[in-house]
């Protein structure tokens, strides 16, 4: 019992267990989906297997009504939230941490899981991993809200979540604490990056126990992939950094696009989604392998170049499987690859719920895979024969030839290019580098993936402003610039760090007793004041109604409307302590509200003047003393 009140007692060492006991709901959170996705399978085609594979197995028709019917069900569930979910509610990790007080919606979040689950488990070209996320992420937040603990405290639990159901999604411990910590936190501060790691682990142990420790993605061993990381080879890297970054950021202009587009349409939910199931079904007719999150066809790609049948695999079952065309290596990778690509930009564009990075590591793998089929083919490689339809042999990805020369393997382009495209679409390259390695366990490739994701995530930073996780509070002009969340200690937290829940807000109709009853009974000197929305819309100061606090039946009628005043100082969780110091000094109000954005103006929560003042000046003076020393 000591034992537990010393824990309680310490922040660190109670967030270290919270963290803990996030890592085993996302692990479980991960083994429960997976058997939900089995069941659905094992509904629809009395098997269960990955998308791609058992698209191959059906005929035209099945091929397209089954993604469509799916879509359709997928939509009606949709349609749930507005009558069971009440007031709408956060459902976006980014924003409940990022720019908001860390509270998530939990029956909308069930509700779009049941949805990614009707997706997922018919076909549509979607990832588990988003669901597996958000859902975990719900759980911790909605155990921090039944306890009512301070906002700090629930986006800590939200970014945990997050990480746990990443790193078991994909059986990367590091890389779903860089995930939290770069996208979601954009802090590495020890207080805030432990219970990531902590959160993560455990998840990835959890998951472990149940599907193995084997690496997600297998490669062929009869490689030498230290090859590819010859100075000689580095310069095609290079160009595939840049090729991976203008795609990446034409991918998310795409989603964008299409996103914007199904807004403006007046249609409901289930018909956006059943249309975009069919896409996929009419696609897939050509194409089976865009039914699903892309896992086994990447799969495929990485070991085509070092199997016999080459890259002739990857359209089984297609109904024009005896076009001559695909007899050329690149003719089937770049097809394949714009058919993901549309396939996905429907899906997501049409509002379907779920994640979209294994899709990018697909299309990461099909553009990289294609560019050194592409290298083959112009005889540029070192070594490389010049493939022709009809005369010579299928190229193989990596061998010794006759004249002593070696060939880059096309597994290590394949690999290369998943990470650049995931780099370019997150604006996280150390987390791309990270995952990649975790998935594929191949770190002789690590200074070509390191140039490759570095250049496209400065190529596409270039060319599209968000990525694919803040596009969405972009377009609502809830800015998240992570170029402005750096590493560092006290100096570098943000308000939302600091933030607990807001100062008795009261309504702007709020009548004048009312609001003097709350200042008699509150050490505030300020009170926000809401309008029927829930923006804040002004303060009333103390002195304000001081004069009035005694008043008669004569000023029953005066509200808070009439008594507030513009909102001098609004903070958002996502501004930096040391950015936010001048409006903090220069407030009168010592719980200074915060909001979600400047533009939307939702109360989050408030920021202690005095608090905040004194944890900068502590931070301050520490720094002054390390540099004394």
């Amino acid at each position: 019992m000591k034992l537990i009140n010393r824990i309680m007692a310490n922040e660190e060492a109670f967030h270290l267990v919270l963290a803990a006991s996030i890592g085993v709901i996302g692990g479980l959170v991960n083994l429960v989906f997976f058997f939900l996705v089995n069941l659905i399978q094992w509904v629809i085609f009395r098997e269960t297997d990955n998308p791609a594979v058992l698209a191959q197995g059906l005929s035209a028709f099945e091929r397209i009504i089954i993604p469509t019917l799916g879509g359709l069900l997928a939509g009606f569930v949709l349609l749930l939230r507005t009558h069971l979910s009440g007031s709408k509610k956060v459902t976006n990790v980014l924003e409940a941490v990022a720019v908001g007080d860390g509270r998530l919606g939990m029956r909308a979040t069930l509700i779009h899981a049941w949805s990614s689950l009707l997706s997922i488990g018919t076909g549509a070209s979607i990832g588990r991993e988003g669901a597996i996320t958000q859902l975990t992420a719900t759980f911790a937040s909605k155990w921090g809200q039944f306890h009512r603990w301070q906002p700090y405290r629930l986006r800590l639990m939200v970014a945990c979540g997050a990480a746990a159901g990443l790193a078991a999604a994909y059986n990367a411990p590091i890389a779903g604490a860089l995930f939290a910590a770069l996208v979601l936190v954009g802090n590495f501060s020890m207080n805030l990056f432990a219970p990531l790691v902590m959160a993560s682990v455990v998840a990835t142990m959890v998951s472990r126990f149940w599907f193995g420790i084997e690496p997600w993605y297998e490669l062929p061993e009869s490689i030498d992939y230290g090859q590819a990381a010859r100075f000689s080879q580095m310069g095609w890297f290079l160009i595939l950094g840049i090729i991976s970054g203008v795609g990446g950021a034409f991918f998310l202009k795409s989603i964008q696009n299409a996103q914007s587009a199904t807004d403006k349409c007046a249609w409901p939910s289930w018909a956006k989604l059943g249309l975009a199931g069919l896409a996929v079904g009419l696609i897939a007719l050509v194409f089976p392998g865009v039914w699903g999150n892309g896992y086994e066809i990447t799969n495929q790609i990485l070991h085509a170049g070092s199997s016999e049948t080459g890259f002739s695999g990857l359209i089984r079952g297609s109904v024009l499987s005896n076009l001559p065309a695909w007899q050329i290596s690149l003719v089937v990778l770049a097809g394949l690859l714009v058919a993901k690509f549309v396939a996905t930009v429907c899906t997501v564009g049409a509002g379907t719920v779920g994640g979209v990075f294994t899709p990018t590591l697909f299309l990461g793998a099909g553009l990289g895979a294609a560019f050194g089929q592409a290298l083959g083919l112009l005889g540029f490689a070192e070594g490389v024969d010049i493939p022709e339809v009809g005369i010579l042999e299928e190229w193989l990805g990596f061998r010794n030839d006759t004249s002593g020369e070696w060939r880059t393997p096309t597994a290590a382009f394949a690999l290369v290019g998943m990470g650049s495209v995931l780099a370019a679409t997150t604006r996280s390259p150390l987390l791309a580098m990270i995952l990649i390695f975790e998935i594929s366990l191949k770190y002789e490739l690590m200074p070509p993936l390191m140039i490759g994701c570095v250049v496209a995530t400065l190529v596409s930073q270039k060319l599209y402003k968000a990525s694919v996780y803040s596009a969405p509070l972009h377009r609502r002009g809830l800015v998240v610039d992570q170029e402005s969340r750096q590493m560092g200690s006290a100096t570098d937290r943000c308000i939302g760090d600091v933030m607990v829940g807001p100062t008795s807000p009261i309504k702007e109709t709020a009548a004048l007793p009312e609001i003097s009853n709350i200042f008699l009974n509150s050490p505030r000197n300020y009170l926000p004041v809401l309008s029927a929305d829930k923006r804040l819309v002004g303060v009333i100061s103390l002195q304000d109604v001081k004069a009035h606090l005694n008043a008669g039946d004569e000023l029953r009628a005066v509200i808070a409307l009439d008594l507030m005043r513009p909102v001098g100082t609004a903070l958002t969780p996502n501004l930096q302590l040391m950015d936010a110091l001048p409006e903090i000094m220069e407030s009168e109000m010592e719980m200074i509200p915060v909001v979600n954005s400047n533009r939307e103006m939702h109360l989050v929560g408030s920021v202690s003047r005095s608090k905040t003042l004194g944890l900068m000046s502590e931070a301050i003076a520490n720094s002054s003393e390390e540099n004394l020393i």
